[in-house]
């Protein structure tokens, strides 16, 4: 089995995780990925196999658009869902105040990683580094938001919930897109849940699932594909 597969990876596994998948499905072990997506995001992961695995560095570099929901009204180490979230007290934003912020970030702009990335410095990963409670600075790099539209607003008695549609290029951090989001509108803010929509040329509803590859797998399709 050689080319690439538009696969809609779930909430929970990792990018890696999705490629040991494919190797045991098809008994190839020349596989990888294009653009990693943390286990907390779903959506499209192109898994490039065979001889295709040598376009891996074009087509991780091509435009990314995401579905992505940001909680307004607190803070998270990790930037997400996943770490320690900090309550922020002080008035939060109406929805005017998101639009206005939101077209702040439109264009080409320098953008400081998460501390638990997996950018390395010195040899060292962000990510492990900050988990063994010894954090790296890691330098800021120059990303292109293309579009960033607010899609909903909905406010509780404890924060706001945002909904939005990005349109980013490579090396664009969504987590701390939310983070900076949340610092320019005076109330923290954490990515709270993803969706890549669109990736190398590639769009999530005509994604396949690993469910239905678990079936072609079970039909014999795919060691002959």
């Amino acid at each position: 089995m050689l080319g690439v597969v538009n696969l809609d990876k779930p909430v929970g596994p990792t990018s890696h995780d999705m490629v040991d998948m494919l190797r045991r499905l098809t008994g190839t072990r020349r596989i990888g990925h294009a653009g990693t997506l943390d286990p907390l995001a779903s959506g499209v992961l192109p898994i490039l196999v065979g001889a295709a695995t040598r376009f891996s560095a074009e087509l991780t570099g091509g435009l990314k658009r995401y579905d992505a929901i940001i909680r307004l009204g607190a803070r998270s180490a990790t930037d997400d869902a996943e770490g320690p979230i900090v309550s922020v007290s002080g008035p939060l934003p109406d929805e005017t105040s998101v639009r206005t912020a939101l077209s702040a970030f439109i264009g080409t702009f320098d953008q400081l990683p998460p501390a638990f990335s997996a950018r390395k410095l010195g040899g060292r990963t962000a990510h492990r580094a900050a988990r063994a409670g010894d954090p790296i600075d890691v330098p800021a790099r120059a990303v292109t938001v293309h579009a960033l539209n607010l899609l909903t607003y909905m406010q509780d008695t404890e924060g706001v919930d945002v909904r939005v549609d990005l349109r980013c290029g490579a090396g664009t951090y969504v987590r701390a897109l939310a983070r900076d989001l949340g610092e320019r509108l005076g109330c923290g803010g954490y990515l709270s849940g993803l969706r890549r929509t669109e990736a190398a040329g590639l769009t999530v509803d005509t994604a396949v699932t690993p469910q239905r590859l678990e079936a072609l797998a079970a039909d014999g399709l795919l060691r002959n594909a």
